[in-house]
């Protein structure tokens, strides 16, 4: 794992809901599923870190959305802006790259759920690419 990156702050459009984040994992990776594609209009970014240590200013305006068994997807419910995404059975979440501050330290690093993409774009970045979590496109 690489070096984390010590705290990043961010937040929603409208600036209801902001947080902070401690000890964030720099790496991004670009889910293309088709659940996040269609919550985010897009594509879904998003850098790992630790539930413990994010902390939120403006949580009565965050929704919390279970969008399967083994995940909800928290956005502000004033602007609808998407802002985390946390499993259900661990200890992680993951912030969306998009809402974090600028300069964020982040870097994209990898393409997940490939096969599950819009037939309306190209993944051409030259970044490792997966069919799921962890299993390589064209991989044994």
């Amino acid at each position: 794992m690489s070096d984390k990156i010590p705290e990043v702050t961010g937040g929603c459009f409208c600036g209801a809901v902001r947080y902070r984040a401690r000890s964030v994992d720099p790496e991004v990776t670009e889910c293309h599923c088709s659940q996040c594609r269609r919550q985010s209009g897009h594509r879904y970014a998003g850098a790992r870190v630790g539930t413990g240590d994010v902390d939120i200013d403006g949580a009565e305006a965050l929704t919390w959305f279970q969008a399967s068994p083994d995940a909800e997807r928290g956005f502000c419910s004033t602007c609808g802006s998407h802002l985390f995404w946390r499993g259900t059975h661990g200890d992680h979440m993951v912030i969306l790259a998009a809402s974090v501050d600028a300069p964020s330290g982040l870097r994209m690093v990898r393409h997940i759920f490939v096969g599950d993409k819009g037939d309306y774009y190209e993944i051409d970045d030259g970044l490792p690419q997966f069919d799921g979590y962890d299993a390589p496109v064209g991989g044994d």
